[in-house]
Formats: C-alpha cells, sequence, structure tokens
C-alpha cells in the first residue's frame, strides 16, 4: 500500500513539476507540496530526500530572483527537479521488483 502511495506522490510530483516548469505555480506552492510527499521519501533511500530538500531550498531562495541570474536559474533548477523524480522513479520501480 504505501509503495503504491509513492507511486502516486510521485505522480502528484511530476504533474507540480510541469506547472512549475509553465509558471502555473509559484516556487513556494511546489516547494511546500513536494515537501508534503512523506510516503514518497520514506519509501526512497534518504539520499533523495536530502537531494530533493536541497533543491526546493535553492528554489524557495531563488524566489527572490525575478529573472535569469548568475546565482539563480528556474530552468536549471526544474530541470535537476526533473532529473530528481526520474531517478526516484527508477528507485521506486527497483525496490518493487526487490520485494
Amino acid at each position: 500500500m504505501s509503495h503504491t502511495l509513492a507511486l502516486a506522490q510521485l505522480q502528484n510530483l511530476r504533474a507540480d513539476l510541469e506547472q512549475l516548469a509553465a509558471q502555473r505555480i509559484g516556487n513556494h506552492a511546489f516547494s511546500q507540496a513536494a515537501r508534503a510527499h512523506g510516503e514518497l521519501l520514506k519509501a526512497l533511500p534518504p539520499r533523495y530526500g536530502e537531494v530533493l530538500l536541497g533543491l526546493l531550498d535553492r528554489l524557495e531562495a531563488g524566489a527572490m530572483f525575478t529573472e535569469e541570474s548568475c546565482s539563480f536559474s528556474h530552468a536549471a533548477l526544474v530541470d535537476a527537479l526533473t532529473q530528481w523524480a526520474a531517478k526516484a522513479q527508477t528507485a521506486l520501480q527497483a525496490g518493487a521488483a526487490q520485494n
């Protein structure tokens, strides 16, 4: 059951990420929603949580910038979050195959 919930939360995170990339939701709203996916983070190795939280912290800090700058690139963070989601999907599938 928790694996199914983790997959559903990952799917929700990916949908929110698409909204973030299209600038239909803000950085803070995305970050808040992503942090609420507790089952997803519990189902993944601890390092995944550390990386996601670090990316979310950078995203929230970058909300102060309205344009791309040398210290903040919204597009680069969205790309990094997309890569994180793809790797999380692979890790969840590998974990399910082992069970």
